[in-house]
């Protein structure tokens, strides 16, 4: 634990968490809690239009990102016996620790009450420590003042059913289900190891307490790539050498001690001072990296925080989290990475009693170990609106979304000057020139100003107007939008130039 654990400005994240909601929800990035109009549930929340846009593009980075490092995408069902969450731990162990207030009664997950109020990583506190530090730090119930009882309990957080009169579970992760068809991989992959697979798909909690907005849901979606690798070809890893001389943004489990910062360190010195234990691990870290990167999230609210000892699962070898920074909860876990050895496959092989071993490169049988990154597509959704939305001017100023443009939820929007001189009409032909491979906006409404500001408060990459001049030269004015700045395009060379905007090959100020 920190000795002088460094308190944030509450009421100033608290301010910013209330404009940036108002803005996801006017906006229709993310509605709820859900249902609301029946008062809704703590947890559950709905994408709008452009938050479901958003959230496909995400996704659609993730899953290209996994496949060109040799992962490949499979999908397993959502509800399993309870005989599976036996093995592999969930129903005995998966739990959060709780805190109650004295007063109202109300329930909170213990080491959240303490991180958002304070710039620390409480989840490797034990019980005494996480009371020491409320009681400390004078930390009451968020939701009426009043004091915290002084008790930690623990909350099962898996969410149970019944299939067919037998004791299920809905999956509280999608790395259980991803485990299990171990044997199909094996034949598919030529019986050869390693192995890459990812699975993008729904995973329910029954979080304690969740007021993070889509950051702790009780129902999210995860995407989780699991590495199957022979345990002694851990060092004997080609793409380490690829990767070996980049940066990592680290931050070890003493420095976190000491209140010292992260450092940016190579993947080679990472491995030499054995922060990381094996070249296969190394570049698994590198890789959850090089996933938020890609997402557009900017390298310096970016840092990589190694599990304390006694934080570290009993199975794990290794165990590191990607941390972000953001303006409405300051450093925020996104994304794990693990080695978990042997322990998934040997805990399933005896309780299915099935053979889930392989064959090392002397015949011998082994059992795999599994290199695991695991994160949700709805964190970083939430920190892409987290870190690109800001409010210009005073209370009633405009509002801006400047995410990268790959990640604009419309690629672009049409306008027509006019609803005149057949501005209209060759507009919608504009349009359909483009919506083939473009997420594309058509919209008439109100003074062309107004227009582009809505566009811009959307996140819409860039906007085409159809004037008088289009109907003489077949042009269009292609506006920018964090420059504001226009070009004239002719249209049948604007589908290629939007595209290579978007994709960076091409930059604007040159057109």
């Amino acid at each position: 634990m920190p000795s002088k654990p460094v308190k944030v400005d509450a009421k100033k994240r608290e301010k910013f968490l209330v404009d940036l909601t108002s803005f996801m929800q006017s906006k229709g990035f993310v509605w709820g809690p859900f249902p609301e109009i029946y008062g809704g549930v703590a947890g559950f929340y709905s994408y709008g239009p452009l938050g479901k846009l958003l959230k496909e593009k995400v996704e659609k980075i993730v899953k290209r990102t996994f496949q060109s490092n040799g992962f490949w995408e499979v999908e397993c069902p959502i509800v399993l016996p309870d005989v599976v969450w036996k093995a592999s731990g969930h129903l005995d162990t998966f739990s959060d620790r709780t805190i109650k207030c004295s007063k109202c009664k109300s329930v909170f997950r213990a080491d959240k009450l303490i991180e958002e109020s304070h710039d620390v990583s409480a989840d490797a506190y034990s019980d005494v420590e996480l009371l020491d530090f409320i009681n400390k730090n004078k930390i009451n119930c968020p939701s009426c003042k009043g004091g915290l009882e002084q008790e930690i309990n623990e909350q099962s957080l898996m969410m149970k059913t019944k299939v067919a009169g037998v004791e299920s579970s809905l999956r509280p992760e999608t790395a259980t289900v991803t485990y299990i068809p171990f044997k199909r991989y094996y034949e598919f992959f030529r019986r050869r190891l390693p192995l890459g697979v990812f699975q993008i798909g729904k995973a329910f909690r029954n979080e304690i307490s969740p007021r993070q907005n889509v950051l702790r849901s009780r129902e999210f979606t995860q995407a989780e790539g699991q590495m199957f690798i022979d345990p002694s070809e851990k060092n004997n890893w080609e793409r380490y050498d690829e990767v070996k001389k980049d940066k990592l943004p680290i931050w070890d489990y003493k420095s976190q001690k000491s209140e010292s910062k992260h450092s940016m360190l190579s993947v080679a010195d990472c491995f030499k001072k054995k922060f990381f234990r094996s070249k296969a691990y190394s570049w698994c870290v590198w890789l959850a990296y090089q996933q938020f990167l890609n997402l557009g999230v900017p390298e310096e609210r970016i840092r990589i925080r190694q599990h304390h000892p006694d934080e570290k699962a009993f199975y794990a070898d290794d165990a590191w989290d990607i941390e972000v920074k953001l303006n409405s909860f300051g450093w925020t876990e996104v994304c794990g990475i693990h080695d978990r050895t042997d322990y998934d496959l040997l805990q399933h092989s005896k309780f299915s009693k099935q053979n889930l071993t392989a064959k090392d490169a002397n015949n011998k049988d082994i059992t795999p170990h599994v290199l695991e990154i695991a994160f949700g597509i709805d964190r970083p959704v939430f920190a892409l609106l987290d870190i690109f939305y800001s409010k210009i001017g005073k209370e009633d100023g405009k509002t801006m979304f400047k995410l990268p443009y790959h990640l604009a939820p419309v690629d672009v929007a049409i306008f027509p000057l006019m609803k005149k001189e057949g501005m209209p009409e060759k507009a919608k032909e504009v349009k359909k020139v483009l919506e083939d491979e473009l997420i594309v906006e058509y919209d008439q409404s109100g003074s062309i100003g107004k227009r582009y500001l809505r566009a811009a408060e959307s996140g819409t990459a860039y906007c085409v107007t159809v004037d008088h001049d289009t109907l003489k030269d077949n042009t269009v004015t292609l506006r920018d939008r964090d420059s504001e700045k226009q070009k004239r395009v002719a249209i049948d060379e604007l589908n290629v130039t939007i595209r290579s905007l978007i994709s960076g090959k091409l930059n604007f100020e040159k057109l």
